[in-house]
């Protein structure tokens, strides 16, 4: 494989986040310019050539891990997929997810995340007889969903969890997205409508679609995921008509 050679005389400067989350600053660096260059690559050049104790998470450079995510002039991007070219002349900052703490440099402590996601148990019922079909549009629903590859673009986007901190309140997103591929797959039987009507706050969510326009593999959040599970949590709590077949259907006390 032949290598890419740098333009002549053509560098880019990097303006890298460096510190922990008490105390850190910028740091110019100075990079040459490869054609098709990301700033993961550009990263790299500075951990080998100026800063080897530079921290940053990173695995596939392929934008399938979900790893390297951070933000570039304050939008949330995977660093393995964003090209230095398409930022023209402009300045480029780079800095880690600021939703979350900060461990050192661009590495952010996301193990919130898989605290809650932890709490989600899969209900999924074994076959019977006659054999479980499943439609291909069923098949379609669940797997857009299971395209997430965890990077946490839309939970750091989200102004619930990075204006207002409210996590205690709300799970945010990314969790949304993997709850609904639990809901919605035809062969689980758990209801998760509580939940999300108490711990994992869907009703906090006001629908900006900004989780959407981050999401690298297309996924669209808001319609997919998040809207029918605020329809479910409605249904379930605040329609009056469905309380009132509920109350028809509940197994009405004997007299003695």
């Amino acid at each position: 494989m032949m290598e890419r050679s740098a333009v002549p005389g053509k560098e880019r400067v990097l303006y890298v986040y460096r510190g922990d989350d008490y105390q850190g600053e910028e740091v110019a660096y100075r990079v040459p310019v490869v054609p098709g260059m990301v700033v993961l690559d550009a990263l790299h050049f500075i951990q080998a050539h100026e800063a080897p104790d530079l921290a940053v998470r990173w695995n596939c450079k392929a934008a399938h891990c979900g790893s390297c995510s951070g933000e570039i002039n304050g939008e949330p991007r995977l660093f393995c997929k964003t090209r230095l070219d398409a930022y023209g002349s402009l300045d480029i900052h780079v800095h880690p997810l600021r939703t979350f703490p900060i461990i050192r440099d661009l590495v952010s402590d996301v193990s919130w995340n898989y605290e809650r996601a932890e709490e989600l148990v899969p209900g999924f019922r074994p076959a019977e007889p006659p054999p479980f079909h499943l439609q291909q549009w069923e098949v379609d629903r669940v797997e857009e969903f299971h395209r997430c590859i965890e990077c946490f673009l839309c939970q750091d986007v989200c102004h619930v969890l990075r204006e207002h901190g409210l996590f205690g309140q709300y799970w945010g997103p990314q969790l949304m997205v993997r709850i609904a591929e639990l809901e919605m797959h035809p062969m689980d039987t758990a209801s998760r409508t509580d939940l999300l009507h108490s711990a994992a706050g869907v009703g906090l969510c006001n629908v900006t679609h900004c989780c959407t326009d981050v999401c690298p593999e297309g996924i669209e959040i808001t319609h997919d995921a998040i809207i029918p599970l605020k329809e479910r949590v409605a249904d379930q709590h605040y329609d009056p008509i469905a309380a009132w077949l509920r109350r028809l259907r509940r197994p009405q006390p004997t007299s003695p």
